[in-house]
């Protein structure tokens, strides 16, 4: 086989296959819905309170938390993402039981969705939550494996006692503003 059909094949071959990938991901997503939280365990933060290297949601106890996924190279997160997060980031400020964290879930794109990319994207929407960076250690995000999500842009809710309430990708504003509210009604 010629080099120039090897690399047709391989521009044939890592298209398909990343997406099956995304396909068997998607298939297998809200598989924690309902279930326990599982830890986060990234260790590359931005804004977190004085003095802390990273934060677990196992810290987030008795708080509502909205964790919103992205990349920095995906339209979908910029399109919809963001602007949700930054309407919901409005509505429920000062609601000291709620809390919202971003994390950078990388699976792709590698070297363009770098660390500094999130901490760019932070300053582009002028973000004052966690933001977190899990590349995987280039292996793709140990996080999007746990919660089993499946891509971005991804968001996670967590009611006040740990469990997994929503796992999907981008919701409605208004309907996660009604969904968020009801939770925060709810008893530890």
């Amino acid at each position: 086989m010629s080099s120039l059909n090897k690399e047709t094949m391989k521009k044939m071959v890592v298209p398909f296959l990343l997406s099956f990938l995304f396909l068997v991901n998607s298939a297998w997503a809200k598989g924690v819905e309902g279930q326990k939280a599982p830890p986060w365990h990234v260790s590359d933060w931005i804004n977190l309170e004085d003095g802390k290297q990273s934060l677990e949601v196992s810290e987030l106890k008795g708080k509502v938390v909205y964790l919103y996924s992205f990349q920095s190279w995906c339209p979908g997160c910029h399109r919809f993402g963001f602007p949700t997060l930054k309407k919901l980031l409005r509505t429920f400020s000062g609601e000291k039981d709620m809390e919202f964290v971003a994390i950078q879930t990388v699976f792709e794109g590698f070297s363009t969705n770098d660390r500094q990319a999130a901490w760019d994207t932070a300053e582009r929407y002028d973000l004052a939550i966690p933001i977190g960076h899990d590349d995987g250690g280039g292996k793709g995000s140990g996080l999007m494996r746990r919660y089993r999500s499946g891509g971005t842009p991804w968001v996670i809710i967590i009611d006040r006692n740990g469990v997994v309430r929503f796992n999907d990708f981008h919701v409605d504003p208004d309907g996660a503003e009604k969904f968020l509210r009801k939770l925060l009604k709810q008893k530890v």
